[in-house]
């Protein structure tokens, strides 16, 4: 800490010194400063991306903008510099960078068990926050990366570490090759950075997920407050850091569309108004990004096209994947087009040249150049506070400004000079011209057809012929110089060259020694007039496939409309005292179901005829992992402050696969790596709707565990308590009893420290959040019926609970309901003694029973799962039916609305092909609030228009490589089903 203190101090000493030297010279001889001006006349002058002056004139002196105008007179003694026929922009500003600043290392060794705790004295608990850290401590300036960075037009750069979830702040660095650190840095505080990236300096395990970063994030922005306020008797530099930051902008990197939303959803939670850096994907739900009403900072960064040569290898690419390829260079359009502020950045680019190639792509399909240069320089700097300094050409501003032949987002133009801070770096020589044509060479009384190609370049290309033969031939152009060598037939060698500045003409040196003049004249463009329109045709004919809800593989063309239906002639399952009734009409109207009866009208309801057909409630899988990025925050015991809803994909197909097996809602439950998880999400599975229309946010669940996976049984960690089922009702018992105080304090009127976690195990003890416990062996499941009977709250479900059967009549006196798998047993130790009659034992004793699945291929066949209890403990068809509709309904606190078809409950219905418990049943239409999310009809015609789609992105592909453009290789990726032990995350 003191070796960082004294680091940190000489970097200061060493930029004050510099300071020091501009005004308070050593006297150690003769010294002279330029103060010059320099004026530039007669340009095309871009001040701004909406102001430009024709024949303009711009002063320059000490760094800075003097004058800019129409009418500028020149000061005396002014170095001139006449422009006629070029034109002068504004540089460019990237205010997301890790310049000069060296990477982090991931420390070597470590055990083989996770680390819990911090490392850090006097800094915040968890590693990955690191507030504190500030780039003027770290910063080096890279004179290399500098010049690529000035090459490809940009002259300021804002940089950070880049390392953890709080990162500290960054600084505002002018790339000026010639100059020092103290004119360099224009802002040594110029932000305060974020991200949802732990430190690679620490192996401190929480957080390991998505949920548990942004939950930790909640936690800091508490915790900081209640610091804020003197609360803490001892010092946190990590806090103080949060605080005193606090007022700067604020930057939060993302890597793509969901990260934005969670972001957004943390920044209103505490009034922080985050700029966003973006993942490119925001075009695919724009709507949603729009409403966000932030401002991002934008990756250019398109990913290539797929080589589909070898079929094979072809199959391996998703249509999502093809559809990012093809779609993903309209997202700066698709932002400007709905009002999304945006500043442009070369980050997640490997060096800043290639930056212009992704630029020019964006404009090719529909960015504007305004709009480009603009994302380039004004707003970027008004974003990071520096309007009056950079991002413009006005008087007192940085003399930061780029020299080009014309318009500097046409591909041919060339960049001559790019000035930082009034320093000159030359790109290439602008005294000299662009030879690029066809001529007509008459030398010797012969004439030749020259034609010449990239002659600005380092390696130009010229072809010389006489009539249709082609003349062997050596061409070079450098410093305003052509030398042409050519022989003739005989192997007698003419040698050409002219000084191009008034055209291409001068001295032929022939075979025999003798000199002479030769003439050239300009007959044309070096390409065919029809290869130019060929390629403008081709430029222009850009086909970009349509959106889809969402945008992926059996997404909808436009999002499904709530719509009135009339079901004619079905047999219903109501799961009421109806039980089933034969050939009956159901009306739904307004998301709701209006009508239970014979030859009801339709009105103006869509008709659909259920002869021989059974239409029933939606299935609800209780205990379900699919569409999520993440399901295990392994990394304490507790982790009862982290939130499912904020690890929701709502893209993910086992979604679309689950409708059609007819399940409507399910419960994202957190998976069992710890005694108490995370909070659930429970879910109407609303295909192509947002998180927020598919959550629902009233009913408030958490998951508990039990048994091997909580102690570690296999995980091979000996540092995480509890290790034994008897340390996991202690640790019960103390989160309790710890929850129970922190709730007195809160009654008191005494101030507190916020703690999520606390807070969300009080809701548990006050009967507001319910637990959902992964449980299998008898003893455990009685210990925590007589731990939360202690504290004066029952268990609303045991979920998997495998040895139910053995304490069905303890369960029925407690009030716990059953969530179980119908004949899943001996894939572990615990599971030994598990039988298929369990489901049947436990609901003949009177207990709730519900059949769930924890797998994502299982959860669309839950209504064959049901059928197996009539088969193993005699249940009837109505109530093994209810195992997985109205039972599932009542344990997740929500059968008022659903799980039963009744008159005024929500329309979440299925109408099958058959008796739904038979396996040749299927399910033609999966409808949720009256809205159809799956319907067979509509699935097979999807089908046919994926391959079309497929197939027309290939044929694209396919010609990009024939161009000779990047082509990535397929890989295949298998989806990832997740289940409650799994510790990856694919976030």
């Amino acid at each position: 800490m003191l070796f960082k203190q004294l680091s940190f101090i000489g970097l200061l000493l060493c930029s004050l010194t510099f300071y020091a030297q501009d005004y308070f010279p050593k006297n150690d001889g003769v010294q002279s400063k330029n103060n010059n001006y320099t004026v530039f006349k007669n340009a095309t002058i871009h001040t701004s991306p909406t102001e430009t002056i024709k024949k303009g004139t711009l002063v320059v002196r000490d760094g800075k903008v003097v004058s800019v105008g129409k009418n500028v007179n020149a000061p005396a003694n002014a170095i001139v510099i006449d422009l006629d026929g070029k034109s002068i922009y504004p540089s460019f500003i990237d205010i997301y960078s890790d310049f000069g600043i060296e990477k982090p290392k991931r420390p070597s060794g470590g055990g083989r068990t996770a680390q819990y705790e911090g490392s850090r004295e006097g800094y915040y608990w968890n590693d990955h926050i690191r507030a504190e850290q500030e780039a003027l401590g770290s910063f080096k300036y890279d004179s290399k990366k500098a010049k690529e960075y000035v090459a490809a037009g940009f002259a300021v750069v804002n940089t950070h570490l880049h390392d953890g979830i709080a990162r500290g702040t960054g600084m505002l660095v002018a790339l000026n090759t010639e100059g020092d650190d103290a004119s360099r840095i224009l802002d040594a505080s110029s932000g305060n950075h974020f991200s949802f990236d732990k430190s690679v300096t620490s192996r401190q395990s929480y957080p390991g997920s998505i949920m548990g970063k942004t939950a930790l994030l909640r936690q800091v922005y508490h915790d900081a407050d209640w610091y804020g306020k003197g609360n803490v008797p001892t010092k946190d530099l990590t806090l103080e850091a949060v605080n005193k930051n606090k007022d700067m902008v604020q930057i939060f990197e993302g890597s793509g569309l969901y990260d934005a939303l969670r972001i957004d959803k943390i920044g209103d939670e505490f009034g922080v108004n985050y700029l966003i850096v973006g993942g490119g994907d925001e075009y695919k739900r724009i709507d949603e990004v729009k409403a966000l009403n932030r401002t991002f900072i934008l990756p250019l960064k398109f990913p290539d096209a797929y080589d589909m040569e070898n079929p094979y290898n072809a199959s391996y690419v998703s249509l999502e994947d093809m559809r990012g390829w093809n779609q993903a260079p309209t997202n700066p359009k698709v932002l400007t087009d709905n009002n999304v502020n945006f500043a442009l950045t070369t980050f997640s680019h490997k060096s800043p040249k290639d930056f212009k190639d992704h630029l020019m792509k964006a404009i090719k399909y529909g960015l504007s150049k305004e709009k480009a240069l603009s994302a380039l320089t004004t707003i970027p700097a008004q974003l990071i506070g520096q309007s009056d300094k950079v991002g413009s050409l006005k008087d007192g501003a940085w003399a930061n400004f780029m020299i080009t032949s014309g318009d500097i987002f046409d591909k041919d133009t060339d960049v001559y000079e790019h000035w930082v801070q009034g320093n000159k770096t030359v790109l290439k020589d602008m005294s000299i011209k662009n030879i690029d044509g066809k001529y007509n060479v008459t030398v010797a009384g012969k004439t030749y057809e020259l034609t010449v190609e990239n002659s600005m370049e380092k390696k130009p290309k010229a072809t010389l012929k006489k009539g249709e033969d082609k003349v062997p031939s050596e061409f070079s152009y450098s410093d305003g110089w052509m030398n042409l060598t050519f022989a003739d037939g005989d192997k007698q060698f003419t040698r050409l060259v002219s000084n191009v500045s008034d055209g291409l003409s001068g001295k032929a040196i022939l075979p025999s020694g003798a000199e002479q003049s030769f003439a050239a004249s300009r007959t044309g463009d070096a390409k065919e007039d029809k290869e130019d329109d060929d390629k403008d045709k081709e430029e222009k004919e850009i086909t970009v496939m349509p959106m889809t809800y969402p945008n992926i593989a059996f997404g909808f063309k436009e999002k499904p409309k709530q719509e009135d239906m009339l079901f004619k002639n079905v047999t219903l399952w109501t799961n009421e005292a109806e039980g089933i009734i034969e050939n009956t009409d159901v009306l739904v109207k307004d998301g709701k179901i209006s009508a239970i009866g014979s030859n009801l009208k339709a009105g103006r309801a869509t008709v659909i005829d259920g002869t021989g057909k059974h239409l029933t409630a939606g299935i609800i899988d209780e205990h379900s992992h699919i569409a999520a990025f993440s399901i295990n925050e392994g990394g304490q015991n507790s982790s009862a402050e982290v939130r499912m809803a904020d690890a929701v994909d709502p893209d993910d197909i086992d979604i679309y696969r689950n409708l059609a097996g007819g399940v409507t809602a399910i419960q994202l439950l957190h998976g069992s790596a710890n005694p108490i998880g995370g909070q659930s999400a429970v879910m109407k599975l609303k295909w192509g709707s947002s998180i927020d229309d598919m959550v629902l946010e009233d009913k408030k669940f958490i998951k508990f565990a039990l048994g091997e996976n909580v102690k570690q049984s296999n995980w091979e960690s000996y540092s995480r308590f509890p290790q034994t089922r008897m340390g996991v009702q202690q640790l019960f018992v103390d989160y309790f009893q710890r929850a129970k105080e922190y709730e007195d304090k809160k009654k008191s009127g005494q101030p507190y420290r916020v703690d999520e976690e606390l807070e969300t195990i009080v809701d548990i003890l006050n009967q507001e959040r319910a637990i959902s416990c992964h449980s299998y062996v008898q003893s455990e499941i009685n210990m925590l019926m007589k731990v939360a009977e202690s504290f004066n709250f029952r268990v609303n479900t045991f979920t998997h609970i495998l040895e139910g059967y053995k304490v069905a009549d303890k369960m029925k006196e407690h009030g716990v309901g059953a969530s179980t798998f119908s004949d899943w047993w001996a894939y572990k130790y615990e599971v030994n003694d598990a039988i298929p009659y369990n489901a049947a034992i436990m609901h003949k004793e009177g207990v709730t029973v519900a059949i769930n699945s924890d797998d994502g291929e299982m959860s669309r066949r839950l209504n064959q799962e049901a059928a197996k209890s009539v088969k193993y403990g005699d249940v009837s068809e109505e109530d093994a039916w209810k195992f997985v509709t109205l039972n599932p309904a009542k344990l997740l606190h929500m059968d008022d609305k659903v799980g039963s078809v009744k008159v005024g409950k929500d329309a979440d219905l299925v109408l099958w092909t058959d008796n739904p418990l038979s396996i040749k049943a299927r399910a033609e239409k999966t409808i949720i609030e009256g809205t159809v999310y799956f319907d067979m009809e509509r699935d097979a015609q999807m089908r046919e228009e994926i391959e079309q789609e497929k197939n027309k992105l290939t044929t694209m592909m396919l010609a990009e490589k024939n161009k000779g453009l990047k082509v990535t290789e397929p890989k295949k990726k298998d989806k990832q089903h997740l289940h409650c032990d799994t510790l990856e995350t694919i976030h």
